[in-house]
Parts: structure tokens; C-alpha cells; sequence
């Protein structure tokens, strides 16, 4: 049986993630963290990571950013390996998740979606096909209560596109304020908030006389929950080193 502890325990992901876990023979929750210490289920919630009671044999994270030098720490210290759920990251932040991986195990992908991933894979396939004759754009939609912006979803996805074209294009974020004709250079970057919306998320190929758009909706966040279990559940006993999803992918 492997114990998760949640990190964001009494946040909405939180309990979607106690929900799915609850329904698995294979892991239980053992403990949560989050600054409302209310308890709902069969586990103690703490609000703080050290303050842990015992140590969970991997830690899935769906926090704030701001918390996340003591996630690290904590993991560091204990060997703990963590799925890092989170979103709203800094460059500066994603460097030391990606320096903390050279200690412990660390899933760290924008969006835990298996659906989201297989599009993100069409997407690089497109680009394979189409070069460089198609403009593109990628709009990204979600709800009102939703702080950054684009999604980190959103640049996951081009950053996909832009290596597959050798990293040459640039990100143009919305049009208001640009006053020229659109460079051949360009990966358009638009966002949506507004009401209850999961996660909506279209690659637009616009070339001459047709357009092409694949397109991906989340009907509800237990996708993702679905995606941070797996691949909490595949991250123990792995050894150090960054893991993403197209790894837990291939092992099925």
C-alpha cells in the first residue's frame, strides 16, 4: 500500500485527488497539508510540511507556488519523491524543480490530462507535416477564478511546437496592442476566463484557403486527479531524475 500525503489538501484538487485515491486498492491518503486544517476524511491535515507525521512515500502537490522552497526542502531532506501539480510557476522556480530532480524522484509536466498529452503529441506530429506554411496559434480558455495567464498548459504546448521547429519562433501574447502585419516567426498565445470552465485548449494551423485545429475540453478536474494518482503511484521507488508524463505513458 503506498501512503500519499496531499499538499493542498482542502483545496478543490485536493479533495477531487482524496475521491480518486479512495476508490484504489493500491494507495491511500496518509495525511494532508494546507493552512485550513479542517479534516474531512480519515487523515490528519496539517499546516505545514514539517509538521507531517510521518513520512509519505510520495507527496502530490496541488498548492500555491509560494510554498513550494518548504515542499522542496521537505522532499530533499526525506528522500520523498513528489508529483509537482501545481501551476503559476517562475522560470526561476522551474529551475529548481528541475535541480531538486537531480536529488529525488520529480513528475513534473503543466498538465496532468492524459488527453491534453496526446494532443500535444498530434500537435508536434502536425508540425512535422505542415513546416513552416501554417501559421500558429493557440488559444487556452478557463475559469474566472484562474490567477495566471496563459495556462501552463498553454506554453507546454508550444514550447512542444517550437522545438519540434528548432526552437526559432517567438511568442506573441494577444494582438491589442500589436500594430503589424503577423511575422512568420509567431506562435500566438491567447487566454480566456470566464465562468466555470475547466480547461479548454485549441492548436489553430492556419495556412492558405484551410485551417486546421485540434482541440482538447476537460468536463471536470478529475482528469487531471486521475493523471497526478498515476503518476504518483509510478513514481515510487524510481530512482532521482525529472519524469513527465510521456514516461508513465510508455510504460503502459
Amino acid at each position: 500500500m503506498i501512503n500519499i500525503a496531499i499538499t493542498g489538501a482542502n483545496g478543490k484538487m485536493g479533495r477531487v485527488i482524496y475521491e480518486i485515491v479512495s476508490q484504489r486498492e493500491d494507495c491511500r491518503i496518509s495525511a494532508g497539508v494546507d493552512l485550513n486544517t479542517e479534516q474531512y476524511a480519515d487523515f490528519p491535515i496539517v499546516s505545514k510540511i514539517y509538521d507531517l507525521p510521518e513520512k509519505p512515500d510520495v507527496i502530490i502537490d496541488f498548492s500555491h507556488p509560494s510554498v513550494l522552497d518548504d515542499l522542496l526542502g521537505y522532499c530533499k531532506i526525506n528522500s520523498v519523491p513528489v508529483v509537482v501539480a501545481t501551476t503559476g510557476y517562475t522560470d526561476e522556480q522551474i529551475q529548481q524543480i528541475r535541480a531538486a530532480a537531480e536529488q529525488i524522484p520529480v513528475f513534473f509536466t503543466f498538465n496532468m490530462s492524459l488527453g491534453i498529452n496526446l494532443l500535444v503529441d498530434l500537435a508536434k506530429r502536425a508540425v512535422k507535416v505542415l513546416g513552416g506554411q501554417f501559421d500558429i496559434e493557440i488559444l487556452e480558455k478557463h475559469h474566472n477564478l484562474k490567477k495566471d495567464a496563459p495556462s501552463g498548459t498553454a506554453i507546454m504546448i508550444a514550447e512542444a511546437i517550437n522545438g519540434e521547429l528548432d526552437n526559432k519562433m517567438h511568442y506573441v501574447y494577444d494582438r491589442h496592442n500589436v500594430r503589424k502585419p503577423r511575422e512568420k516567426t509567431e506562435i500566438g498565445i491567447h487566454s480566456v476566463r470566464g465562468g466555470t470552465i475547466v480547461g479548454e485548449h485549441d492548436v489553430i494551423f492556419a495556412g492558405r484557403d484551410e485551417v486546421i485545429t485540434l482541440s482538447h475540453s476537460a468536463g471536470s478536474k478529475q482528469v487531471f486527479a486521475v493523471g497526478a494518482v498515476n503518476a504518483a503511484v509510478y513514481l515510487c521507488n524510481k530512482q532521482s531524475g525529472l519524469y513527465e508524463m510521456s514516461d508513465l505513458l510508455g510504460e503502459n
